[in-house]
């Protein structure tokens, strides 16, 4: 089916593909360096690199710096020349699953099940070239439902010369971004009795200052910040109705003068405090079902939501500890290709009405556009414009990013695309561009294409 000014589901976009006869890479590899196993104890690590600084050339996490799905990237292409973009090249090692990408430190990063083991692989985003892979454990398919494929969902997470990943069987783990040595690596489901949705852990980690904040989900510790460099709890939260992990990364904002985390569970919306982890508020999300992925978006003192299976969106108000809805309706029934807040507008896939843009202030329909190739999928923003993945085919769309209506800038199908991905599984990695590159996946090929002015 599977973010900081703010810092950083996958998803559903996290569920993962089919049968893994992989091929090898399309360019040289580094050694692979081992991680241990879900259950392995931290380790320290002497290579640390230095701290890094997130610049406009980075995408350090799942929707990138400000969690927002923007790309600050200028001056591309207006329209792409008849059949697309051209490609610069492709990876043909990346593994099996939906993972996206982040990019720092001069390296794209992104996560993949080789076999029966889930890597983190390092790529040169100039070359193509594979710089590392590092196993951080097991993918035995068990545990949680491939029926749609398996692999990884989450997206790494880039901070201060680490790179933090989340397993679909629960291990979180932190690497060096240099080599790929692991730092340390805990597992959410043992350490804290955690529950995942039931295609796995999906979310990606926020790494928020010295916290890494990521949700088990179940009734022990649906929400936990880790020191970032230690792994040593800083606070659990705890509150009724979380349920299982579910599968939208967590959002910081400053909502109200305080710092807080949003995290998105499968019938419930909460606000908890960045420093104890004591719950502000909540907003019951009844609607919601079977699998809610799309991440919240925060806007001054209100917060978005979305999910399909018919469930739909609505639009909440924040006053201290009340959370009070603004509207709420089902125009967008956003599944798992995510929703971006442009100035008062929202652009997204919703279920049944192709890509839609929805009023911020009002939750109402401003067009809606369900061709042949903008059925549903994953979109991006950048440069004014909305690059739109048709999860069915692999067509990719660009379009202008405005209320006045539908107005298509290019289009080209993504190849190559795996021969390998369960008959289920449809092409649901979420596009980046960054340094005048679009980046596209489809399982073990990852794909690179210029789009520069």
């Amino acid at each position: 089916m599977l973010k900081s000014d703010l810092m950083k589901s996958i998803v559903f976009v996290g569920f993962v593909a089919g049968v893994f006869a992989l091929s090898s890479g399309c360019k040289a590899e580094s050694e692979s360096a081992s991680v241990e196993e879900d259950n392995s104890a931290p380790a320290s690590s002497e290579s640390e690199s230095p701290p890094e600084t997130v610049t406009a050339a980075e995408w350090p996490q799942w929707r990138g710096p400000n969690q927002d799905g923007i790309s600050a990237d200028k001056g591309l292409m207006a329209e792409w020349p008849e059949g697309g973009p051209e490609k610069i090249w492709t990876f043909e090692n990346a593994g099996m699953g939906y993972s996206s990408f982040s990019f720092a430190d001069g390296k794209l990063f992104t996560l993949g099940s080789r076999g029966d083991t889930v890597f983190a692989i390092a790529v040169n985003p100039d070359t193509g070239e594979e710089v590392w892979s590092a196993g951080i454990g097991t993918d035995d398919q068990k545990g949680y439902s491939t029926g749609w494929g398996h692999g990884p969902r989450s997206t790494p997470t880039f901070s201060d010369g680490k790179v933090y990943v989340f397993g679909p069987k629960g291990t979180l783990a932190c690497l060096n971004a240099t080599d790929g040595s692991e730092v340390w690596s805990k597992n959410l489901r043992s350490e804290f009795s955690g529950k995942a949705g039931g295609w796995g852990f999906s979310e990606s980690p926020l790494v928020d200052g010295d916290k890494v904040v990521v949700a088990p989900g179940g009734d022990k510790a649906p929400l936990v910040a880790l020191e970032k460099n230690s792994v040593e709890v800083v606070w659990t939260s705890s509150f009724p109705g979380a349920g299982k992990s579910e599968y939208a990364t967590v959002v910081v904002a400053e909502i109200n003068g305080v710092k807080q985390y949003v995290k998105l569970y499968q019938q419930l919306l909460v606000g908890v405090n960045a420093e104890s982890g004591e719950l502000i508020w909540s907003s019951e999300w009844p609607r919601g079902r079977t699998a809610v992925i799309p991440t919240p978006i925060v806007s001054g003192d209100e917060v978005y939501i979305t999910s399909g299976y018919g469930a739909g969106s609505k639009k909440v108000r924040i006053d201290g500890s009340k959370a009070t809805d603004v509207w709420d309706n089902k125009e967008m029934k956003n599944h798992h290709g995510g929703v971006i807040k442009l100035g008062n507008y929202l652009y997204g896939f919703s279920d049944g009405g192709g890509l839609v843009c929805q009023s911020w202030e009002t939750g109402e329909i401003v067009w809606n556009e369900k061709g042949r190739f903008t059925q549903k999928g994953a979109i991006h923003l950048v440069d004014g414009k909305l690059i739109c993945l048709n999860e069915s085919d692999g067509m990719v769309t660009m379009a202008k990013a405005t209320p006045e209506g539908f107005e298509q800038l290019g289009q080209f199908q993504l190849e190559p695309q795996s021969p390998n991905r369960s008959p289920k599984g449809k092409i649901w990695s979420h596009p980046v561009v960054l340094g005048g590159k679009l980046y596209l996946r489809d399982q073990e090929f990852l794909s690179s294409f210029d789009v520069k002015g």
